[in-house]
């Protein structure tokens, strides 16, 4: 090495291209890097490699499309709640024709929806959207552990044993597995039991997998929280909500990330918004719900009454989410074609049933104890 020879190691400047790929929203970091393998993506003319940095004078492109790469487009962080209905599958286009769960959202003006982890055909509830790649990312990476707990009514006798086994950890296809608590809830008739089971993972249907192992058959699912997000009441099944600026910058806490200021809503999109959202709440997919206005996010904090809010509960996240993970209305569904429905709500030509399914309802107002760090509480 010569006088003249700088001797300090050389520093790589830029950002790794996965990460500015997916802050863009064009999809998690994960999808991108697959991207990048598979050669669909260019930087200033070349193949792009998997961790090559990039600045904002690179010129990328993906598929042969060249990239508009604006210092506020790639900073918007936007979040949508959904309320997913059964019969829509997680995927932008189905070669079937089968209706996704983006059918109904709106297009954002930068950036596109990327769905944070996904739920089959057959299970509802909770879903979240964001046009933050980075944000997706580690919500989904199973390092941050983001536990998501579900409502379950199962088919079959359980015992204190299986429930022993679910939680200890059993043999799937893929590996081992486990709930990291289950609460049995009130409601269900004969062989029918609800149950709330929580997961730190989102493999493929690991839930129902789960149950299935121990000889049971789930007949109902649905998601009713992810990390510090809840599912309330306040919105009804086919309808969305975005997150308030508070509420994102919890959940950006949650993974590390710094907070982001939401873009500027003018009066006129907001109103476009709001007609989007009535339209696509009209045709509700099963049975006849009551109609239920939309609260604001401070009026979702107030809890129903005889129940405690989250803050006053000895729980160290009292900040996050709503008071309680709302049990799904359990709504009898005729076989073969829908009947239709008058306006006081009761099936034309059929006589209401005498014996209707019941509710789950909430116990004492909680619900199980799932705090990451924390032994399983059972109820007293």
């Amino acid at each position: 090495m010569t006088e003249h020879e700088d001797s300090t190691p050389h520093v790589a400047h830029g950002e790794k291209l996965q990460k500015v790929l997916a802050r863009l929203g064009l999809a998690s970091r994960r999808d991108v890097e697959s991207w990048i393998t598979a050669g669909r993506v260019k930087v200033n003319g070349s193949v792009a490699t998997l961790g090559q940095r990039v600045d904002s004078h690179d010129a990328i492109s993906v598929d042969g499309r060249l990239l508009k790469r604006e210092e506020a487009a790639e900073s918007v962080r936007r979040v949508l709640i959904y309320n997913k209905p059964d019969g829509e599958i997680c995927t932008r286009d189905d070669p079937e024709g089968r209706p996704t769960v983006f059918d109904r959202l709106p297009r954002p003006k930068d950036g596109r929806w990327i769905n944070i982890g996904r739920l089959d055909i057959n299970t509802t509830g909770l879903l979240l959207f964001t046009t933050d790649g980075e944000l997706a990312n580690r919500l989904m990476h199973p390092s941050y552990e983001m536990d998501r707990e579900y409502a379950v009514r199962v088919r079959g006798e359980v015992d204190d044993e299986m429930i022993e086994r679910l939680k200890t950890g059993v043999m799937l296809e893929d590996g081992p597995a486990r709930f990291t608590d289950i609460q049995q809830a009130p409601g269900g008739e004969g062989f029918n039991h609800w149950y709330h089971c929580v997961v730190m993972e989102g493999r493929n249907r690991e839930v129902r997998r789960l149950w299935e192992s121990q000889g049971l058959v789930v007949s109902r699912l649905k998601r009713v929280r992810f990390g510090p997000v809840f599912l309330t009441s306040d919105l009804p099944m086919g309808r969305w909500r975005e997150m308030s600026q508070s509420e994102v910058d919890i959940l950006s806490e949650e993974v590390g990330l710094k907070p982001v200021a939401l873009p500027e809503m003018r009066a006129k999109t907001k109103e476009k918004l709001d007609r989007m959202q009535r339209k696509v709440a009209k045709p509700i997919p099963r049975g006849d719900r009551r109609v239920r206005v939309l609260r604001s996010a401070a009026e979702a904090e107030v809890p129903a009454s005889g129940s405690k809010r989250r803050d006053e509960r000895d729980t160290p996240a009292s900040r996050r989410g709503t008071p309680v993970a709302d049990r799904p209305a359990d709504v009898r569904r005729g076989r073969g074609k829908p009947a239709e429905t008058s306006g006081s709500g009761d099936k034309a030509g059929r006589k209401p049933s005498p014996k209707p399914r019941g509710e789950v309802p909430v116990k004492n107002g909680r619900r199980p104890a799932t705090g990451r760090g924390q032994g399983p509480k059972r109820s007293q």
